[in-house]
């Protein structure tokens, strides 16, 4: 029998302990592997596909059955992805500080179920919904719109969702990932695998979405397709259930934002006291794992230590902070500018769940006899994704890698930077595109093709392929060690952010043109003016990512401390460190130049 330890000294995943359901060291020829990764898959797909379902498709809905115009439906949208994304935060936090990975998915899987339920009645019970309206009535814009009262249920649906698949997000991989034991070569290897197939299942589950779930939505009724979708997530759960004796537990240590919350307090409440003469009277200076740095001196004052320096005040982290906990602080702090230029990528996204998909609903359909539901667009999008990824691998990263001489190939910034122009472009063309599609239907009365579309969707989905993975690339590798599951969800709220950011700037815009530009008759609007907005927006963002990209300063490793404690292997790494200390602090002050 062989039993995972609880130790960890030389991974530093490994702080908590790993246990059994019954909370004993686990089995590893009973527990975890394959078998417990597969059954806790299940959960995140089923969360994609009930999400995707939902979001590809919920705008026609809006307008076409419940009447509200293109740019309120619009923002009901991005609002609901940006909180679902945002509330990643929240299960994070909750799954490190107390409740741990297990039973923060399984709950958040469980409201997900409920909420999916719940938006199945919203959309089947008759009264939910305001009188049918025909076309005539439609392009006159007289039918009667949905009130609050029958938007409750909707709203109150959309929003458990939201709290349920922002817990699974965050949490589902990284249960996943401790099913394997990264110190047993050979289950090192198989989660590399796992995450590999954790990706392609999750793209399984949104094309299974977008093509199947919206066509039944479409020809055979709402209800169906989000009953469908709730069946779904109430399998999963009972099957995450049921594989509880197999599951390896990883016990929670706390969350990283304690830390990084009571790092700013101390610095704001000893903000009147002066810097020590040196940094090596900071507290804990001496067993700093990160290099000490110049940056955000500021935050310094939180590790100064009081004037008495009784040893029982060193370790009170309430009264003083740690110099590796204030420069791990100073490590999220720098990771900000980059998050800040990462929004407008992943609002120009937002518009593929929107506008979108409301152009695709008015454009030539057919293929054939038959009629392609305006929401399975989006499976191109999916598509190009997957398609990119896979060029990238193979194609792109080992040719970059002969030039740059990178094991990389490009790093990540130079990812999420390609994947800035390609949205930015993608707005260009989208904005060409509606203005014929305009003119065309309103000169000729002709529709021409919906599959036009595929030039945004094209470009916005081979800019995901860059950006999505140079940002979980750069914010899992910039950011502390000890705080990697923290930057999942840094990551995971600059798309939250973008959607937010979206629907605040179909809220100015429809503002300013008087509803002019964004209208539920797109032949009517502007909507091209808006993607050429939103075209010039992603110019200037990228302008201001290079600038930001320019001085970042990425990550310095630092040797690995010795085991056995010998005084000289210490010398050289506290010299080692000290080196770093004072390149760092050069090229701080470099960037700070003009």
């Amino acid at each position: 029998m062989v039993l995972v330890g609880s130790n960890g000294e030389k991974d530093s995943s490994n702080d908590g302990a790993v246990v059994d359901f019954r909370g004993n060291l686990v089995d590893k020829s009973k527990t975890g592997g394959w078998l417990a990764a597969g059954l806790i898959l299940g959960s995140e797909l089923s969360e994609r596909i009930c999400v995707m379902g939902i979001s590809m498709n919920l705008v026609t809905y809006l307008v076409g059955d419940l009447h509200i115009s293109a740019a309120k439906s619009a923002t009901i949208v991005t609002n609901f992805l940006g909180t679902l994304n945002l509330l990643g935060l929240l299960g994070g936090f909750l799954a490190d500080a107390k409740l741990g990975r297990y039973l923060t998915v399984t709950l958040a899987a469980s409201i997900t179920a409920m909420g999916v339920i719940l938006l199945t009645l919203a959309t089947t019970i008759p009264s939910m919904k305001p009188p049918p309206c025909d076309d005539y009535r439609r392009e006159h814009h007289e039918c009667i719109e949905a009130t609050g009262r029958q938007l409750a249920l909707l709203y109150a649906a959309l929003y458990t969702i939201a709290l349920g698949g922002g817990g699974i997000k965050s949490n589902v991989s990284g249960f996943g990932s401790d099913q394997f034991d990264v110190t047993d070569p050979k289950e090192e290897k198989a989660m590399i695998f796992f995450f590999n197939r954790f990706y392609f299942g999750i793209s399984i589950g949104s094309l299974f979405a977008v093509i199947v779930l919206v066509y039944i939505q479409d020809n055979v009724g709402r209800g169906w397709g989000y009953g469908i979708s709730a069946g779904t997530m109430v399998i999963a759960v009972a099957v995450l259930l049921c594989g509880t004796p197999w599951y390896r537990f990883r016990k929670p240590q706390g969350s990283p934002l304690t830390i990084i919350w009571r790092v700013l307090f101390l610095a704001l409440k000893k903000r009147n006291q002066s810097y020590p003469s040196h940094p090596s009277l900071l507290n804990d200076y001496e067993n700093r794992k990160v290099p000490y740095t110049q940056r955000f001196k500021c935050l310094d004052k939180a590790a100064i230590i009081d004037d008495n320096g009784a040893a029982n005040t060193k370790n009170n982290l309430r009264i003083v902070s740690t110099v590796t906990q204030v420069e791990e602080v100073k490590m999220v702090l720098k990771l900000l500018p980059i998050w800040s230029t990462c929004i407008l990528f992943w609002t120009i996204y937002s518009q593929m769940t929107t506008f979108t998909v409301e152009q695709a609903s008015i454009m030539h359909r057919k293929v054939g006899s038959f009629v392609i539901p305006a929401g399975s667009f989006s499976a191109f999008l999916i598509i190009t994704i997957l398609l990119f990824t896979s060029i990238n691998e193979k194609v792109f990263v080992p040719l970059a890698r002969k030039i740059t001489h990178n094991v990389q190939g490009i790093t990540s910034l130079q990812r999420i930077g390609i994947g800035l122009i390609f949205s930015t472009v993608a707005m260009v063309g989208a904005a060409i595109v509606e203005k014929e599609r305009r003119e065309i239907a309103i000169e000729k009365e002709v529709k021409i093709s919906a599959f036009w579309l595929l030039v945004q969707f094209f470009l916005v989905g081979a800019g995901e392929a860059f950006a999505y993975v140079g940002q979980l690339e750069f914010f899992i590798r910039e950011a502390p060690d000890r705080m990697k599951s923290m930057s999942t969800g840094l990551f995971l709220s600059t798309i939250s952010m973008g959607f937010f950011v979206s629907s605040l700037i179909v809220s100015i815009v429809d503002h300013v043109t008087k509803k002019s530009w964004l209208r539920s008759n797109l032949n009517k609007g502007k909507l091209n003016n808006f993607y050429w907005l939103l075209a010039a927006l992603g110019f200037l963002n990228f302008l201001v990512f290079l600038i930001f990209a320019s001085r970042h300063q990425y990550k310095m490793q630092l040797p690995i401390e010795p085991e056995s404690g010998e005084k000289e292997l210490k010398s050289m790494k506290d010299e080692m460190m000290e080196d770093m200390e004072k390149k760092a602090s050069i090229q701080s002050v470099g960037n700070a130049e003009p």
